[in-house]
């Protein structure tokens, strides 16, 4: 399989888990599950690494063609 699209798996996987960890953010914010304090600090940070890795990964695969 080549390098790029290794990489744009990659992005795709991301995009994935970061758009289920945003959906999960705003079911903990609503109050639908318990423990907004600190689980909402640490979604947000999962969430904004996984789009960084996102967009570093595509920006790979698209480098690689």
């Amino acid at each position: 399989m080549p390098e790029s699209n290794v990489y744009a798996l990659s992005a795709i996987a991301s995009l994935i888990a970061a758009l289920l960890v945003a959906k999960l953010w705003v079911r903990l914010s609503r109050g639908d599950l318990p423990g907004a304090g600190f689980w909402g600090f640490y979604l947000r940070i999962l969430l904004g690494f996984l789009l960084a890795a996102a967009v570093v990964f595509g920006y790979r695969a698209l480098l690689y063609m």
